[in-house]
């Protein structure tokens, strides 16, 4: 018998039942267990011990209003069902420790993204905390935030802010007042859902660790870019949140066939390659084969990403000749999915005659080719290897 409760308490209750005693409650009670418009299954479920959320997601209901990720993972296919099925990817930067170079890193990558003409919106995930503005030089510019859309309080295109710098590219900044436990995954994924019908690349700004805006942000990813500087605690916690991603992202929980999983890739930040020489610290290699995933770039360190950030400018609007932002450029490069359009000239037998003759039609078809994932050329990586030293520097030092 269900009495008038107060939700958090009875939720304390429940996270100490064992899963039989939950199922218990779950197939004996006829009202519904989350009856309360201050609290939500989903955030139940994401605060819940790992160990009894098997049992306790029968009771969600949820009906997802972003599109399945089997759209995203077609390769081609004819105009009309491009525009039936399409959605923009959603790519998570991310990694387990902080400082990593994150934040840097997603302002780069989505303004790369802008500069090829692909239509890019960056969000910033670390709720209590953003920087994002910062990198992106609009903090003066925020007037309303991500919670602001979760709560109604405006709409998505009142908090969107786009780069004056960069046309192609906007940015959704976190909120600097309010905490995490602002995030609900229902309120997130009406976001994502919104954001991907409106721009091709969807980045999401991850913070650090693997609490509440860590999962939000990886759970409905597509694609994640991990990384990691070249030292053992960083690749440590790397490690840690590629498991969380491959185990509890939505890709993960559909499965395969249905769906791909999220496509994972390793971008090494603050590369010194005269330190990997003299091993100081981990090479490329190393960090490969104990994350067991591929490279797609390796930035090399400069003290330029501080004077750029401080000027609210992306390392990668330096040009191509500067090392980190060419290396930036090129991540970009070896990330973009091409798609070629083709148009294809279709002939039709409609009538053989008796003496051998054909009466035809012709029609076009128009359609896509993909490329692969990646450019179909392999981007080889530059700055991984020492400068050659000059005679004079030899002889003078």
């Amino acid at each position: 018998k269900m009495t008038p409760f107060a939700p958090t308490a009875f939720l304390r209750t429940l996270r100490t039942l064992r899963p039989s005693t939950l199922c218990h409650i779950a197939h004996h009670t006829t009202r519904p267990l989350f009856s309360s418009s201050s609290i939500s299954s989903a955030a139940f479920l994401r605060d819940c011990p790992s160990s009894h959320t098997t049992q306790i997601r029968r009771l969600s209901t949820h009906t997802f209003v972003l599109s399945h990720p089997s759209s995203v993972d077609n390769t081609e296919g004819s105009d009309d069902n491009d525009k039936a099925l399409a959605r923009g990817r959603i790519v998570c930067i991310t990694s387990g420790k902080g400082g990593v170079g994150k934040t840097t890193s997603a302002a780069s990558f989505a303004t790369g993204l802008a500069l090829r003409g692909l239509k890019t919106c960056v969000v910033d995930f670390d709720i209590g905390l953003r920087n994002l503005d910062i990198h992106l030089g609009v903090e003066r510019r925020v007037i309303f935030d991500i919670v602001h859309v979760l709560t109604s309080e405006c709409t998505l295109s009142q908090a969107l802010i786009p780069d004056k710098k960069t046309p192609n590219l906007s940015m959704l900044a976190a909120s600097q007042t309010r905490d995490k436990d602002s995030l609900t995954i229902e309120g997130v994924e009406r976001v994502l859902s919104e954001l991907a019908q409106k721009f091709e690349y969807v980045v999401l700004d991850s913070p650090a660790g693997i609490e509440s805006g860590a999962r939000h942000a990886m759970y409905f990813c597509d694609d994640a870019i991990v990384v990691t500087n070249p030292e053992l605690s960083s690749c440590r916690d790397a490690d840690k949140m590629i498991g969380f991603v491959s185990s509890r992202s939505r890709r993960a929980e559909i499965g395969e066939p249905d769906c791909k999983p999220v496509s994972m890739t390793l971008l090494i930040t603050r590369y010194d390659v005269e330190r990997a020489e003299r091993e100081e610290s981990l090479a490329i290699e190393d960090m490969k084969d104990l994350l067991g995933l591929s490279v797609i770039g390796v930035i090399p360190e400069s003290k330029d990403v501080l004077t750029c950030t401080n000027l609210g400018t992306p390392i990668i609007s330096m040009g191509e000749e500067h090392p980190a932002a060419g290396a930036y450029m090129d991540m970009v490069v070896s990330f973009v999915l091409v798609r070629l359009p083709v148009t294809a000239l279709v002939i039709h037998v409609t009538q053989l005659f008796s003496d051998g003759s054909l009466l035809m039609s012709f029609t076009t078809q128009h359609y896509y080719i993909s490329q692969d994932r990646f450019l179909g050329q392999e981007k080889e990586l530059r700055f991984v290897t020492p400068e050659p030293v000059s005679f004079f520097k030899r002889i003078f030092g």
